[in-house]
């Protein structure tokens, strides 16, 4: 296989469901024939938190947005409580803790895209569910319906809140995707459709009719129901105590095609006065979350971080009984009330670290370079290893701190492959918010490139899968056995011995790469580098009775005999080990 077609099947076989094009208009849509979100004319997949700007003092605000970023969140879910805006009638705030237009700045810095849900209801466990109190001095109003003081009240709101939220939108240029209509109309009682076709009318009207609005219901068929509207996509939520198969199902039966939405995926839950701290299983969490983004679900965790009841802004339930919400809204969330990781956040982090690994970035060469033109990362923005080719020849790599130039040549319009490799996020000290990818331009010559294309490659997904056996042609004759420069996919096969003992794998005269074995990911091999030689093979992962499937990302160059080793004893120091087994690996073809 030559370096041309590996990176033709970074593109085809692990491409992702995240792809940003970086130029043109921006875009973001339903894709109903794909089921899918489209972000700029290309499949999305959010992975989005809950946090409450108001349960959060501002000055806080930058330090959780990170947080959630570096945890490997694309997106932030918001409410806008009505209440904490206008106290008094006609009197607006949007300073200091209110400031939303500069929380929303604040998440387009950090790169969150932004999930708005104004209401006019919240609920959210907040003071009257977001609704001013001030409604109630009409004694005979019903809140939450097409009541003509309620539906007066509500559209000088909106009048006020939209108009401010339409430049925010990511078609214009912000950060916001989507915007829920209401929340959970489905579980009140009055079921009015007509309140609900007025609040759509009223956000078509100040966001345009382009806009992506959605519901949020329930999983049982009367929330859905009554919650629903046409014109509005339905989403569900759900925590994790349901099936997820079935609950997905419900949604499907109100929306027959789109995405599937997990809108609150509950990783914990509120506390009442005198009530038991709530917890929910970290594990469960980890484990349902890992199975949706798996499904290609688009998912918000609710709550990321609760944050605290400030003042009296706690709200009450009162189904059988009245019971105070508490002042502390910590929720058992992956962020404490106080925005301290938690093992909890460990695990989620994990779970969608699973999904990350490597970025391909793709342009194109802005003119003729027939002599070796220096391609530049000035700011140190390579984070943390890029492998360059064009038309698909690997021409060297840029390294995070070592490796800041290196030469290109090509014609005018060339297709630019950046692949790039995440080494690890640092754990210790004051540079822990450690962004991966492309952190700044690239200068080639006298010009930055620009207009990429952003790929999130799934390697372990389609390894996992059965990728690359799976695809092999029935017969490979004279397969190429040469070494070849840049990222490049072997296979080969452990015939069974009837033994699976724990073992190492050594890679004797590779450079640097990535193993795989039954579709585990055994870790990075680096043994130019060093000290490390061998790779852990636990036992179990082999079968004694079927063939061992062994995949090896080779990103730099193998050896003329792509031959791998199994040991009986580890090499961390290039010390001396006895071979037990022997294998030569073909070339994927």
């Amino acid at each position: 296989m030559d370096t041309k077609t590996v990176f033709s099947l970074l593109y085809f076989a692990f491409l992702a469901a995240n792809r940003t094009v970086v130029s043109g208009a921006p875009s973001f849509s339903i894709d109903y024939k794909n089921n899918c979100f489209q972000k700029d004319g290309k499949p999305f997949q959010y992975v989005s938190g809950s946090i409450h700007y108001s349960r959060i003092p501002h000055y806080y605000w930058k330090d959780r947005l990170l947080k959630m970023y570096m945890a490997g969140l694309n997106a932030v879910q918001i409410y806008v409580p009505w209440n904490f805006h206008e106290e008094k009638r006609g009197v607006y705030n949007f300073t200091g803790d209110r400031d939303l237009e500069n929380f929303l700045d604040l998440a387009n810095q950090t790169g969150l895209l932004v999930i708005l849900r104004p209401g006019p209801y919240i609920c959210a466990e907040w003071e009257m569910g977001g609704l001013p109190a001030w409604l109630l001095q009409k004694p005979n109003i019903v809140l939450r319906s097409a009541d003509t003081d309620y539906l007066e009240a509500v559209s000088s709101w909106m009048a006020v809140l939209l108009p401010k939220m339409r430049r925010w939108l990511y078609t214009n240029g912000g950060n916001i995707i989507t915007v829920q209509v209401e929340n959970e109309y489905g579980s009140y009682y009055t079921c009015d459709y007509n309140y609900m076709r007025h609040l759509r009318t009223l956000f078509q009207f100040f966001l345009g009719d382009k806009t992506v609005l959605f519901t949020t219901d329930g999983n049982t068929d009367r929330e859905m129901t009554c919650g629903t509207l046409e014109g509005m996509y339905a989403t569900i939520d759900f925590g994790t105590d349901v099936n997820i198969s079935q609950a997905f199902s419900r949604q499907r039966r109100f929306e027959p095609r789109g995405p599937l939405v997990n809108s609150e995926f509950y990783t914990g839950w509120l506390d009442h006065w005198g009530d038991q701290h709530a917890q929910v299983d970290t594990q469960k969490v980890s484990r349902m979350l890992g199975e949706m983004l798996s499904m290609g679900a688009s998912v918000n965790m609710y709550m990321f971080e609760g944050g605290t009841n400030f003042g009296y802004w706690n709200g009450a339930d009162h189904d059988n009984r009245f019971r105070s919400v508490v002042t502390s809204y910590d929720y058992n969330a992956p962020l404490s009330e106080a925005g301290d990781p938690t093992e909890k956040l460990l695990a989620i982090r994990d779970t969608i670290s699973k999904y990350y690994g490597f970025m391909l970035y793709r342009t194109k060469l802005p003119r003729d370079l027939p002599e070796d033109t220096p391609l530049i990362s000035p700011l140190n923005g390579v984070h943390d290893r890029a492998y360059v080719s064009v038309c698909g020849v690997f021409q060297g790599l840029l390294e995070r701190d070592t490796t800041l130039v290196m030469n290109l040549t090509g014609k005018q319009g060339d297709q630019v492959d950046v692949l790039v490799e995440n080494m690890g996020r640092v754990n210790f000290g004051s540079k822990i918010n450690d962004f991966k990818g492309l952190l700044s331009n690239l200068i080639l010559g006298k010009d930055v490139l620009t207009d990429w294309q952003i790929y999130r490659l799934d390697i372990d997904g389609a390894i996992a899968s059965g990728w690359p056996q799976s695809g092999q042609r029935r017969s490979s004759p004279n397969p190429v056995r040469g070494p070849s420069d840049g990222p490049v996919f072997y296979q080969g096969t452990l015939p069974p011995n009837g033994l699976a003992w724990d073992t190492f794998l050594r890679l004797n005269e590779w450079t640097k790469g990535q193993v795989w074995i039954n579709g585990v990911n055994l870790g990075r091999y680096w043994p130019k580098r060093g000290p490390q030689q061998t790779l852990y093979v636990p036992g179990p992962l082999l079968s004694p009775t079927q063939p061992n499937n062994i995949t090896v990302l080779e990103l730099e160059r193998a050896p003329p005999h792509t031959r791998v080793l199994f040991m009986d004893r580890p090499q961390l120091n290039s010390t001396a080990g006895k071979t037990s087994q022997l294998q030569t690996t073909d070339r994927q073809t």
